[in-house]
């Protein structure tokens, strides 16, 4: 499977595309960092990103994105600006039909790491030996896009498994329901039968 790993920001934006093989190996396809101007206007700053993300997502083809989810941070602005990039990258995929998942930054960490806690220069270490880099992504954002699409590739099939099972739980409590409300009313019946004789 290959993903879009997307870490959302508007001055910033980090992209990373990584192929996912048997068992839990991972490969490197492509990083980048999308960049808009401070000084343009928020429309044109977005338009640049989603322009970027539909190329990537022309070029590349993954079959599923992966996008950091927005915490609320002390700058209210800079949430904003990253909620919105995160919007247009997911407009951009379901256009194609693609699966977006939101994961947080701790499940990243976790993932990636063994650890919900580490900091960024371990996130950057991880992604490196994971995908056998010799060089560091950067800036950290690139690190944390390659990141992200890592975490998608291990968490998602025991998401999807778990989402499976709970569907398969919630059908087999409702054939369970119905056969109990079944006999209540077959139980009432010969009850009323009983009664009138």
């Amino acid at each position: 499977m290959r993903v879009l790993g997307v870490d959302p920001g508007l001055t910033r934006c980090g992209l990373g595309v990584v192929d996912g093989g048997k068992g839990r190996s991972v490969r490197p396809v492509a990083v980048g960092v999308v960049r808009t101007p401070p000084e343009d206007d928020l429309a044109r700053r977005l338009l640049g990103v989603a322009d970027e993300v539909e190329r990537w997502l022309d070029r590349y083809r993954p079959e599923a994105v992966a996008v950091e989810r927005v915490f609320a941070q002390h700058n209210v602005r800079t949430a904003m600006g990253t909620a919105q990039v995160g919007g247009v990258v997911a407009l951009a995929a379901a256009r194609r039909g693609l699966p977006v998942v939101f994961h947080t930054p701790s499940e990243v960490k976790a993932a990636v790491t063994g650890s919900g806690r580490a900091d960024k220069a371990q996130v950057t270490t991880m992604v490196m030996r994971l995908l056998g880099l010799e060089v560091k992504p950067h800036p950290a954002d690139a690190a944390d896009a390659l990141a992200l699409a890592i975490c998608h590739l291990w968490r998602e099939p025991m998401r999807v498994r778990l989402a499976e099972a709970e569907a398969r739980a919630a059908e087999l409590a409702r054939a369970h329901q119905a056969r109990l409300a079944a006999a209540a009313k077959k139980a009432m019946k010969q009850n009323e039968t009983g009664a009138r004789r």
